[in-house]
């Protein structure tokens, strides 16, 4: 029954014109929600907003690439066609409509189904991921480490985003997993919540659950600062939690001295390279001399500077792995930043950058979502 309501010649415009409805609808009522502080964005399904974001911001986009590439094709096509019903009214006085009819209505069923399909289908994929990340493994060789912090393990934990898209029984996965893996330290390196601080007491209870034998330390992402970055930033100094913000401290690991630094979100929005350069060397006139320097930047930018400075070990997040990724070269990734995902090497210094293990966005393609351990050795 559905499919010959389909076939009827308005069905397909109704099932069209329903999508195109609860799409702008409900962007509509994202937006204005946000907008207006009212908070009733947060009342919509996770799985009706990823929904809207998918069709938004990923199958219509390719649907008008499309077109716009079809164009030729199509005008080609109807000029032909034109042509062909010329020469045959030449020579005969009969028309032939069903096939005619018959292609319109193939072409309006397609029309009506494929976009509404193709974003069901994601939203499928897309919630599934929600709840799922991997653990990463990585050997970070550093040359001059100190013999004490040989065998050294951390747990990087980046870019949790707790909110809409990160809630619930992933959020006591990753305390699970975190605690399990036993490090020497935990380290996030920034965006706790998604953009609400109504999610950020969630937040830092999910800090403060994981453990580790020398201590668990934060710093800010952007998505921290997006509805009041001074309220974060002093709701958490004030939970407890180790938060380093354009500070630093030493602690002392395995009998070691080891210094954190800790770099804040640089706000600039021109030159913001030059001005990330400018903070991390800011922040490492801070450095002592007889502890081994581990910089946290949630900006994985901030590597060109520290690795210029001499710093051994950068630990980044912000880039997701790409999000979007065709294979491990192509994708969003390369085309945003000059590192995206795992292990580089600069000289002397390493930086390790975590696809981190929340989501702002609901899909992610070859950039999984993941919680890094560490392992450092002399080498």
């Amino acid at each position: 029954m559905a499919s010959h309501w389909i076939a009827r010649p308005t069905g397909w415009r109704y099932l069209n014109l329903g999508f195109m409805i609860f799409q702008t609808g409900g962007l509509a009522w994202l937006i204005s929600g946000r907008l207006s502080d009212g908070g009733w964005d947060r009342v919509l399904p996770k799985v009706v907003v990823t929904a809207l974001l998918l069709w938004h911001m990923v199958v219509l986009p390719i649907v008008i690439a499309l077109l716009i590439l079809a164009v030729p094709v199509l005008l080609a096509v109807s000029l032909g066609h034109r042509i062909s019903n010329h020469k045959a009214a030449a020579t005969s006085t009969s028309t032939a409509e069903g096939p005619t009819l018959s292609r319109r209505h193939f072409l309006g069923v397609t029309t009506a189904v494929v976009p509404p399909l193709v974003t069901l289908g994601l939203t499928g994929i897309a919630m599934s991921q929600l709840a799922r990340f991997r653990v990463r493994r990585l050997v970070v060789p550093i040359a001059n480490l100190p013999a004490g912090l040989h065998g050294t393990t951390i747990v990087q934990v980046s870019d949790m985003h707790v909110g809409r898209f990160t809630s619930g029984r992933v959020l006591q996965e990753m305390v699970r997993v975190t605690n399990e893996l036993g490090g020497d330290l935990v380290l996030l390196t920034g965006d706790l919540i998604n953009d609400a601080l109504a999610d950020l007491d969630q937040g830092i209870e999910l800090a403060r659950a994981m453990q580790a034998r020398f201590g668990t330390y934060l710093i800010e992402g952007n998505h921290d600062l997006i509805e009041d970055g001074a309220e974060f930033e002093r709701r958490v100094r004030a939970c407890g939690i180790p938060f380093l913000l354009d500070e630093s401290t030493v602690i002392t690991v395995r009998g070691t001295p080891v210094q954190l630094f800790g770099l804040s979100w640089t706000r600039a929005h021109q030159n913001r390279d030059a001005a990330i350069a400018h903070a991390v060397n800011t922040l490492l006139g801070q450095r002592q001399g007889d502890a081994f320097p581990v910089l946290l930047a949630h900006h994985p930018h901030a590597f060109d500077a520290a690795a210029e400075a001499g710093i051994p070990l950068t630990l980044s997040g912000h880039t997701h792995g790409g999000q979007l990724m065709w294979n491990d070269h192509t994708g969003f990734g390369p085309a945003m930043f000059r590192y995206w995902s795992g292990l580089y090497t600069r000289g002397s210094s390493r930086l390790v950058v975590s696809n981190g293990v929340g989501n702002w966005f609901p899909l992610r393609v070859n950039a999984p979502a993941e919680i890094i351990h560490l392992t450092l050795v002399r080498g």
